[in-house]
């Protein structure tokens, strides 16, 4: 049975000129499939499900740092950055948030997305802002919301600074497996805090084995639908 349609929408990649196309995931909510990698943004059984399931629920809720640094590898739809921002308007936790992307989706597929609309009264406002903010720029988008977009390959740039809690939102080991290696995961440690939190929706053996070579002590939790396990690590 196919659990996911086309949302009538395909936009070429700056990349190769092919097109990616819109998709609706099965809690109603978009991602992004990429043909030239047989790859989608987020899991076909709910984008905005997975992303509150991994990043929020099992990250955010999770770490206690007050205030709260997070790093994420992977900015793509800006999905996790908007329900992240929600998320920090309830509390009163300032929140600082740096993301990383190589390739930024065009601002034609941006405006299709309709994540904003699982976002609350707020949610179109505070996603056009997180869109809208100028890359490489320190951005209050709302209370206790500060962001950093950088535009640049996490392979060969060195973040700076350190932080309570890594969102790693690569594409699958099979797919780019340049994210996943050893000495990548040795440069993140360096960028965590002790007792800092590293959560990404692939339990790979492989990767398991490399967070633990790299001083993690690594955990397999329950996945999302479609999904039987994640990881959540914390660094010793």
């Amino acid at each position: 049975m196919n659990c996911f349609d086309l949302a009538g929408l395909t936009i070429k990649t700056a990349k190769t000129g092919k097109l990616n196309q819109l998709i609706t995931t099965s809690d109603g909510s978009h991602t992004i499939y990429i043909p030239e990698m047989n790859e989608h943004y987020h899991s076909i059984h709910g984008a905005v499900q997975e992303s509150t399931y991994i990043f929020i629920n099992s990250g955010f809720d999770y770490c206690k740092a007050d205030p709260l640094n997070i790093y994420e590898v992977g900015f793509g739809t800006g999905l996790n950055a908007l329900l992240t921002a929600l998320k920090s308007r309830v509390g009163e936790r300032p929140v600082n948030y740096t993301t990383i992307e190589k390739y930024p989706i065009s601002k034609d597929m941006i405006r299709s997305l309709n994540h904003y609309q699982f976002a609350g009264k707020d949610g179109k406002e505070i996603s056009d802002l997180i869109h809208s903010s100028l890359w490489d720029v320190n951005v209050n988008i709302c209370h206790n919301f500060n962001l950093k977009k950088i535009k640049a390959d996490f392979t060969s740039k060195s973040p700076e600074g350190t932080y309570d809690l890594i969102y790693f939102d690569a594409f699958g080991p099979d797919k780019q497996p340049e994210m996943w290696t050893k000495e990548l995961f040795a440069g993140i440690a360096a960028m965590t805090k002790k007792n800092g939190v590293f959560v990404t929706y692939s339990a790979k053996g492989e990767v398991k084995r490399n967070l633990k070579a790299c001083g993690f002590e690594v955990t397999l939790l329950p996945g999302p639908p479609g999904k039987r396990q994640i990881i959540r690590a914390i660094k010793n």
